[in-house]
């Protein structure tokens, strides 16, 4: 089997940290976003996973060339000269997903986070019979976003109903869909969605069908909803493989440490907290719902809550960094410094404090 990864264009959204790497491979709980996904993937059975991408194509497939040869699967780029929207680049991509063979072929939104039931959306599809399977998930509030409407009983969706004035119903669509080959006739080479162009044909075709995702799910593209996405992450790994999962006095909740990184005496660390590989925590830090990333140095009895730490920065003694304070790659947060939400491009050196959430250039 095939999948299609749509990885599109800057991930401006969760700047400062994809001005450094492309926001795939931004890492989410220690590992590159996309790596979660491919990792499932693969499980399942796919041998070839086709990157749809208009942005520093090379990065990518340089920093996965070593997962390539890891995972025993095939790796490569669909490169679009001009975005394409969510439908152009599977007609772009069209002869490396329809080999002739039939096997339908996954399409996935990068920024997705959740338990990728690939096994149950495989056996789904081919128990309908349709040409096409999305996977929906309920979501508290479905005015923000494009409505599936869909028959109950076998899962056939009826119709789409965009930011609803009134209740129709709860179920969104998830970014996971298993396409049969003949998806790819129904699109065009151009710029073109497949939310608001394919699938309503396909729905009104009644070959359309939805399956509730079980499990968690969350579009980690920005800031609240990636620190969101990694306690809903990490509350799963609890359930499933809890070993994986720091534990300790100076533990509390879900945490998860790397095994090479380095914490020292009368910490408090947690809940929800990711602490990536080579990261030295210095002694009495306390950590709460925050990811700090590879080779971070965090100083004694610093305190960092509700922020994302990016690679290779050092937060000062005392300092207090909080309401999603993002920091950029190679930032230095001196002493006794406080952020309140600041947002600092790569490679700065932050000497006083910041005391209303701003984006910090200088």
């Amino acid at each position: 089997m095939k999948a299609l990864i749509l990885v599109g264009g800057f991930g401006t959204r969760l700047r400062p940290l994809t001005l450094s790497f492309p926001k795939p491979l931004v890492d989410f709980a220690n590992k590159p976003m996309i790596l979660h996904q491919i990792e499932a993937l693969k499980e399942v059975g796919v041998t070839e996973v086709v990157l749809a991408i208009n942005y520093r194509p090379e990065v990518m497939i340089n920093f996965l060339k070593d997962f390539e040869d890891k995972l025993g699967i095939t790796i490569t780029c669909s490169q679009e000269t001009e975005p394409l929207g969510t439908a152009g680049p599977l007609a772009l991509a069209r002869d490396k997903l329809a080999d002739g063979s039939g096997e339908p072929f996954f399409v996935l939104n990068s920024d997705v986070i959740s338990e990728y039931p690939f096994a149950e959306l495989i056996k789904f599809h081919k128990s309908h019979g349709g040409e096409a399977t999305i996977m929906v998930t309920k979501v508290d509030e479905p005015s923000k976003y494009g409505v599936v409407v869909m028959e109950e009983a076998t899962g056939r969706v009826e119709r789409f109903v965009e930011k609803p004035k009134i209740f129709v119903g709860n179920k969104i669509n998830a970014g996971i869909y298993l396409l049969n080959p003949s998806v790819l006739d129904r699109i065009e080479l151009r710029p073109t969605s497949i939310e608001k162009e394919v699938f309503p044909q396909i729905a009104a075709d009644q070959q359309l069908y939805a399956m509730v995702l079980p499990g968690f799910w969350m579009d980690v593209g920005q800031p609240r909803d990636y620190i969101t996405g990694l306690r809903l992450y990490l509350d799963s790994l609890r359930k499933k493989s809890a070993a994986r999962l720091a534990a300790g006095a100076h533990v509390v909740g879900n945490v998860l440490v790397h095994e090479s990184a380095k914490i020292g005496e009368g910490c408090l660390i947690g809940p929800d907290v990711a602490i990536g590989p080579g990261c030295v925590v210095e002694d009495g830090v306390r950590l709460s719902r925050c990811t700090v990333m590879r080779g971070v140095r965090i100083k004694k009895h610093a305190c960092i809550s509700n922020s994302i730490i990016g690679w290779h920065s050092t937060v000062g003694q005392w300092a207090r960094i909080e309401n999603m304070t993002i920091l950029g790659e190679d930032v230095h947060v001196c002493d006794e410094v406080y952020s309140n939400g600041g947002v600092v491009l790569p490679h700065k050196e932050i000497k006083s404090s910041i005391l209303k959430p701003e984006i910090v250039i200088e």
